[in-house]
């Protein structure tokens, strides 16, 4: 009898004629050697009739090709295209993704105006109902086409719409690269389309539209001139495009799904209509049966049993095995939340949707979802973080605005520096728009985010306000200890954003003034906590003219500082400023309603006195001229000639003080010269500048306080005898230990601390100029009790020596 091995087939259908082999007659290692062997006749069956095959590329075949050569009709490209191709394909772009952006727009606006046309017609779409975008790749062919059920184009359209440009979109395109425009936003003139040609040498549009009962195919090479013909495949669409980009060798990595998926869900992710994309996956399958099964059912009659290892081997061919299917696998599945009304959305919503934008794992602190109406409209939504990135001032200069621009809901730049000023980089959000007017929607955003901190701001601080009216009942009490553990939404964000703000308020001149109502600042009075410029004058005295402030490295150095003294007996308050950036930002508002930032750790501060106050001022500045005028030249000579010239410290003056109440001296800066704080600031830059540090650190004022002990003896001394030199160590031991208190550094600490020693070794009856004698070091005891022991066992050793 007869058995017949498997009947394979080939990959096109190609049978192969069974091989007979007799029962018995031959080994198992034949029988595999056999089935080899019809396998190796099968792949070579395959390979043949795949070389006999034709290449089809894109759908079309060579015969295709060859008839649409013969009757394509071929077109030059008008001037400003050819222009603007050559600038596509020879200029430098640092994303070349954008050709995907670009053709996705396009093709979602032709499935808009099908949309549009369906709505007016109802039997418009016909057999073609689903609007959709569908790209994918050919790897063997290195192609990429992305095809749309949209509106077609007829023949006319193709040739007016490819070749010529209607609009003066071009001519601005051009221009505006001639002027050194940012070429990644080609979007924003409507030459989208050319986009193609960055990643491809050839373009191939197939297009079919209800108005043309024919198909026509438009293709160029860039060359200055484009083809347009019928066909030759017929009515292949039904209606829409397919854009088919021939690639260059250098843009074969766009060959990628995930590359293809990633490019589109990046720019396209809000577009309205499903966009697909087509993946290759494997699936687990049963093994096929064979599809001769009839046939041998019809033979198994002549058919012996087989033995165990054929049932072996059929075991292993049923078990699953992996089958490679392809799928279209839609990338944009997020809905576009800002097109909806704010009563739609729910909180969770908002939420996901930061997350989903801006990669935060934390919800956002706050937002805004708003629609700008009037000259410019565009919606938007915008999010304040909860937390500021570590790196936030360290990439100041260079990071840009992170609300992502949207045009018709088509992203066309993630970080864009014109949108919002540097200081607002931190914004999280979209902006989308139906136009791209960049300098007008620019003010219009920043001014929105302003507005929407200032209503924050607001809301915590009535919150405060009311809480402080309801201090006299106990459970209004017990509610604001309960309230203030936890801080208001703008307190938190201001305990991250702060140098945000103020940095804004140094640098942005048109937006200063709503900048400082958000400012906070902790004061004399506030208890640590940080208040408003407006909660500052409303608590201000009747008759107090200026906002005093004073800055140091933090509020327990600043609260000791003598500067200080007189602001607390009169029961003043004043800003406390412990950031770097609070002093630059204060002299640049300069006022704040009317009322002018003094710094009390300046010269000429101004307080108010009675006329009696005034009467006793100048008598005392009369009876100690003979000490401020001594004191004045005797640093003059220290700083100039003496220890202290290299310290580059200027003396203005020596003054009665009004402001000391405790201390016996302080020493204070000019007007317009840098406070101690800037001075340690400036002094720590990297590349700073000596001279111009000099130049503006001023000249420094000591003030003395007249009812202070040691400067009364320093008085009676000085009237005595001008030249002690006492009263002249002492004068300037005071100055240099005021220049420490003040915050400022000195040089050469070396002439003080001479000067300190003195002193202490005058206080302690020991003459300081004394001359330095090596001190006599006595014997230990235990030195000597070891040598009276060896000097008695010597004794000993001779006493022994004698007997013998």
């Amino acid at each position: 009898s007869i058995v017949f091995l498997h009947e394979p087939r080939g990959e096109f259908g190609v049978q192969h004629r069974p091989l007979p082999v007799r029962e018995g007659t031959m080994s198992f290692s034949k029988r595999v050697s056999v089935l080899l062997t019809t396998l190796v006749l099968s792949f070579a069956a395959v390979a043949v009739s795949q070389d006999d095959g034709e290449k089809v590329v894109d759908g079309f075949s060579e015969a295709d090709r060859s008839a649409m050569a013969d009757t394509a009709e071929k077109h030059e490209f008008q001037t400003e295209v050819n222009r603007l191709m050559d600038i596509i394909i020879n200029s430098l772009y640092t994303d070349k993704q954008v050709f995907l952006r670009e053709l996705v727009s396009n093709a979602a606006d032709a499935l808009e105006k099908a949309r549009f046309h369906s709505v007016q017609d109802d039997s418009f779409l016909g057999d073609t109902k689903d609007l959709e975008v569908k790209i994918e790749y050919d790897a063997d062919g290195k192609t990429i086409s992305i095809t749309d059920t949209g509106i077609g184009m007829s023949k006319a359209d193709l040739i007016n719409n490819l070749g010529t440009v209607a609009k003066s979109g071009t001519t601005n395109f051009l221009e505006a690269m001639a002027e050194g425009s940012d070429t990644n936003l080609i979007g924003q003139f409507g030459v989208g389309f050319y986009s193609a040609f960055l990643v491809a040498d050839k373009v191939t549009v197939t297009s079919k539209c209800n108005d043309d009962p024919t198909q026509h195919v438009w293709e160029s090479s860039a060359d200055a001139s484009f083809t347009v013909v019928p066909d030759p495949r017929g009515n292949t669409l039904g209606r829409g495009s397919r854009v088919t980009l021939h690639l260059k060798e250098d843009a074969h990595d766009y060959l990628s799904e995930d590359k293809l998926k990633d490019a589109a869900k990046k720019y396209s992710q809000f577009i309205q209509f499903p966009i697909y994309v087509k993946v290759k996956k494997e699936v687990d399958v049963e093994a096929e049966e064979d599809d001769d099964d009839d046939d041998d059912k019809e033979d198994e009659d002549d058919v012996e049993t087989k033995d165990d290892e054929e049932k072996e081997e059929e075991e292993k061919e049923s078990k699953p095995t992996k089958k490679t299917v392809y799928e279209w696998e839609q990338v944009n599945t997020q809905k576009a939340i800002w097109l909806r009304a704010k009563e739609d959305i729910t909180e969770e919503e908002y939420t996901e949707f930061y997350k989903s934008i801006s990669k935060d794992y934390l919800d956002p602190l706050a937002y805004t979802h708003f629609n700008a109406e009037g000259e410019i409209e565009f919606k938007s939504i915008l999010y304040l973080p909860k937390k500021a990135p570590f790196d936030m001032m360290d990439n100041y200069w260079t990071k840009r605005s992170e609300v992502k621009l949207f045009v018709r809901r088509v992203l066309v730049a993630e970080k864009f520096e014109e949108l919002l000023p540097r200081y607002l980089n931190f914004v999280r959000g979209v902006v989308d728009s139906d136009d791209l007017p960049w300098n007008i929607t620019s003010k219009k955003l920043v001014r929105k985010v302003l507005e929407f901190m200032q209503e924050l701001a607001k809301e915590e601080e009535s919150g405060d306000d009311e809480d402080e009216e309801a201090e006299g009942e106990e459970e209004k009490k017990e509610e604001k200890k309960d309230k203030s553990d936890e801080d208001g939404t703008w307190t938190k964000f201001w305990k991250e954003f702060n140098k945000n703000l103020k940095m804004g308020c140094y640098e942005d001149d048109s937006n200063r003034s709503k900048l400082s109502k958000l400012l906070r600042f902790a004061t004399t009075k506030s208890e640590g906590k940080e208040i408003s410029l407006d909660k500052y004058l409303d608590r201000m005295q009747e008759s107090q003219e200026s906002i005093y402030y004073m800055s140091g490295d933090s509020m327990e150095v600043m609260l000791k500082a003598p500067a200080l003294q007189i602001f607390k007996k009169k029961d003043i308050e004043v800003l406390m400023l412990s950031d770097h950036l609070d002093e630059p930002c204060l002299q640049k508002l300069a006022d704040y309603e009317g009322k002018k930032f003094v710094s009390i750790q300046k010269a000429d501060v101004k307080l108010d006195e009675t006329e009696e106050e005034k009467k006793r001022f100048t008598k005392i500045k009369d009876m100690y001229k003979p000490l401020t005028d001594w004191w004045k030249d005797s640093l003059t000579e220290l700083t100039e000639k003496g220890a202290m010239k290299d310290a580059g410290v200027k003396i203005e003056k020596v003054e009665v003080s009004k402001r000391l109440t405790e201390s016996p001296v302080v020493v204070v800066t000019s007007q317009f010269g840098y406070s101690a704080q800037q001075e340690r600031v400036m002094k720590a830059q990297a590349f700073q500048n000596k001279d111009q540090i000099s130049m503006m650190s001023g000249r420094k004022t000591l003030e003395v306080n007249p009812n202070h002990p040691v400067v009364v003896d320093l008085l009676s001394k000085v009237k005595a005898n001008k030249d002690d030199a006492a009263a002249k160590d002492t004068a300037a031991v005071l100055f240099q230990t005021a220049l420490i208190e003040s915050g400022y550094e000195i040089a050469d600490p070396s002439a003080l601390v001479s000067r300190v020693y003195r002193l202490m070794s005058k206080e302690l009856g020991v003459d300081p100029d004394a001359p330095l004698k090596e001190v006599e070091v006595p014997e230990d005891e235990e030195e000597e009790e070891e040598e009276e022991e060896e000097e008695a066992e010597e004794e000993k050793e001779d006493g022994a020596k004698e007997e013998l």
